[in-house]
């Protein structure tokens, strides 16, 4: 199967392309960056050239390769990210998410491609209920502010997709090499740095995915006609009070102060605290069962601290 990939080399696409070719597909990765080619040769793809946000761009390039599936995981994210700034910092991965998202539907739609995957979040549920949340639970109804604009985007994009008869996959908090979690990443370097304390207890639930269960997630799905949103998450999820000591000490780095909400808001905001506070786990036995799948990292005792001692 011919696959074209947005997004193939970042933190999911480094794992995804070198596994759909092992399986036989070939990669086709649209970048914008001509010098991004190389990257993708050595990953066992090709490039092809163009702006996912530009539509006429968009047609050609996916006129010109002719997939019989499209696989979107572009995103523009910062390394590091300020949470008073989120809006801001993800202006352009909301393009990518609304824009981008329209105009690969479109020039599929025109070639008659049938396949179609895009990467959502499983963290954006309603906080309103404590149990793990199914893809039948309805995403945040009041999001903090600086999250409003995120989550809007994702919407689009889940509306675009499913409408289409594609399908979302609802990643949780990414982890692996080249992530924020990574030892090199910009979550640990502020771990390491003391920088990121327990606030109000910690009480916001992860469920993590490493990039090579979202790469194997997303290959599953290119072979089954599954629909609507799933969650590709782990199979613990786990309150930051539980996990950030012991991601911190698997850095070497000190214990995780702790910090009341009201004094965190003032350095943070509104949606620093959320995270830290408010977020919500999720399950992962529908994608288990429609997609044959299960995570090699079952636990964010794996995933998360794989390689940090």
């Amino acid at each position: 199967m011919r696959v074209l990939v947005t997004g193939a080399t970042g933190v999911i696409g480094r794992q995804l392309t070198p596994l759909l070719t092992s399986v036989g597909h070939e990669v086709v990765a649209l970048t914008r960056h001509p010098g991004a080619a190389a990257s993708v040769k050595a990953l066992g793809g090709r490039a092809v050239i163009g702006d996912l946000l530009d539509k006429q761009q968009t047609k050609l390039a996916v006129g010109m390769v002719q997939p019989e599936a499209i696989v979107h995981m572009a995103t523009a994210i910062p390394r590091a990210i300020n949470p008073r700034r989120l809006a801001a910092d993800f202006a352009t991965t909301n393009q990518l998410r609304t824009l981008g998202t329209r105009n690969l539907l479109s020039a599929a739609a025109d070639i008659g491609v049938p396949r179609f995957v895009a990467q959502g979040l499983a963290y954006a549920y309603d906080p309103a209920e404590p149990r793990p949340a199914t893809e039948d639970d309805p995403l945040w109804q009041n999001p903090p502010p600086q999250f409003a604009p995120v989550l809007e985007a994702l919407r689009q994009l889940e509306r675009l997709t499913i409408g289409a008869g594609g399908l979302v996959v609802r990643l949780g908090h990414l982890c692996g090499p080249g992530s924020i979690y990574a030892p090199d990443g910009s979550f640990a370097e502020q771990v390491r740095a003391g920088k990121v304390p327990l606030v109000g207890g910690g009480t916001a639930v992860f469920s993590f995915t490493h990039a090579h269960d979202a790469a194997t997630a997303i290959v599953a799905a290119l072979d089954r006609p599954v629909g609507g949103a799933l969650n590709v998450v782990d199979d613990d999820p786990a309150p930051m009070s539980e996990w950030l000591p012991a991601y911190a000490q698997a850095l070497h780095a000190r214990a995780p102060k702790s910090a009341p909400a009201a004094m965190a808001r003032l350095a943070v905001g509104g949606w620093g605290v959320a995270f830290m506070t408010r977020l919500r786990g999720a399950d992962n036995a529908r994608a288990k069962a429609l997609l044959d799948w299960k995570p090699r990292y079952g636990s964010w005792r794996t995933s998360l601290l794989e390689g940090l001692a």
